[in-house]
C-alpha cells in the first residue's frame, strides 16, 4: 500500500487496528467498506475521521426508506422544464439544464478525489443495492436524456454502512471490505471519553462506566444507550456536581441514558431488586419526572 492514501486516525476517533486495517485494504483494493455494528458505535463518525484524516472532502448520501439508486446518480427534473416552457424564456431544448447530479454524481465529477459515505443503506428497498453494483464497479453511469456517461474523474473511497434492519444481497456483499464494529470495552470508551472531556474527574468517570455497562447488561432493553448517550450523560454528572459515590447508587439523569418508557420501567424494576435503596416510592417518582424533563 506505498502508494495508496493510509488512513491513521484522528485525535478525536479512537479506532481500533482491525478497523483501521479495514479502512485501508478497501483503499488499497478500490472496493466499498460496508460498515456494520449496532447504533452509536461510530459508523457514521468513521468516514468523517477518514475524510479528515486524508485530507479529503466528505460527501454524504442518507438513505431513507424512499431513496432509489436513481438519485443517487441524477435527477431529470420535468417539472422545471414544463413550467419553463410554459412560462419561462430559457431554452427548453437544452436539456442538461434540467439534470442535476445525486451524491455518486458528484462524488464522480468532483476535481479531486473524495469519500463518499452511503449512510444507512439498509433502510432502503431490497433492490437499491443490486442497483448500484454496476456504477460502483465500472465507476460510471449513463443519462438517456442527454446521452451522455458520467464516468468517475477520481475513484471516490466508499464507505457504507448498515444497521442489519434488512440482510443485503450477497452480490453486493461480494463487492465489499467488510467489518463489524463491535461496541467499545470499558477501556476503550474510557479513552473516548477523555478525547471529548480531558478534564473529567477520574472517579466519576468510573463510576460512570461501571453504571453504564451495567445498565447494557439488563436483559430486554429495547434501546440500549450508545456512546453518544454515554458522552451526554458524563457531561450531565459533571454539570450537575453529582458525587461519585452516588452514581451507582441513583443513576441520576437516567433519561440521558434511556429513550423509551419500557426501557425506563424495567431499568427501575432492576433498581428497586437491588435494593440499592430502601426509598423505592421516593425513586420512583423522581426518576419519572427526571425522564419526563428529557
Amino acid at each position: 500500500m506505498s502508494n495508496q492514501l493510509i488512513f491513521k486516525g484522528t485525535e478525536d476517533y479512537i479506532v481500533s487496528d482491525d478497523l483501521r486495517n479495514s479502512v485501508n485494504i478497501s483503499v488499497a483494493l478500490s472496493r466499498p467498506l460496508l460498515i456494520k455494528g449496532e447504533p452509536g458505535t461510530g459508523k457514521t463518525v468513521l468516514a468523517e475521521s477518514v475524510a479528515r484524516s486524508l485530507g479529503l472532502k466528505l460527501i454524504v448520501w442518507n438513505i431513507k426508506s424512499t431513496t432509489k439508486a436513481q438519485d443517487g446518480l441524477y435527477v431529470y427534473d420535468t417539472v422545471q422544464r414544463l413550467y419553463d416552457s410554459q412560462f419561462g424564456d430559457h431554452d427548453v431544448s437544452d436539456i442538461k439544464r434540467y439534470i442535476k447530479l445525486g451524491k455518486l454524481g458528484e462524488a464522480f465529477t468532483s476535481e479531486e478525489r473524495v469519500v463518499l459515505l452511503i449512510d444507512e443503506i439498509d433502510k432502503a428497498d431490497l433492490e437499491f443495492p443490486n442497483d448500484l453494483l454496476w456504477e460502483l464497479d465500472v465507476m460510471n453511469f449513463y443519462i438517456p436524456e442527454t446521452g451522455e456517461t458520467i464516468s468517475a474523474k477520481h475513484r471516490p473511497i466508499v464507505i457504507i454502512t448498515s444497521n442489519a434492519e434488512k440482510e443485503l444481497p450477497d452480490a453486493f456483499l461480494r463487492r465489499c471490505v467488510f467489518h463489524y464494529i463491535d461496541f467499545p470495552n470499558e477501556e476503550m470508551m474510557e479513552e473516548i471519553v477523555y478525547v471529548h472531556f480531558p478534564d473529567i474527574q477520574k472517579k466519576l468517570l468510573h463510576e460512570a462506566l461501571k453504571a453504564f455497562y451495567w445498565l447494557r447488561s439488563i436483559p430486554g432493553l429495547q434501546k440500549k444507550p450508545s456512546t453518544s448517550e454515554l458522552l451526554d450523560w458524563v457531561q450531565a454528572l459533571a454539570v450537575g456536581g453529582i458525587a461519585p459515590e452516588n452514581i451507582t447508587k441513583e443513576l441520576p439523569f437516567l433519561g440521558t441514558l434511556l429513550k423509551k418508557n419500557q426501557d425506563f420501567d424495567l431499568t427501575l424494576r432492576q433498581l428497586h431488586s437491588r435494593g440499592m435503596d430502601g426509598r423505592e416510592r421516593e425513586k420512583d417518582k423522581y426518576f419519572r419526572s427526571v425522564m419526563r424533563g428529557y
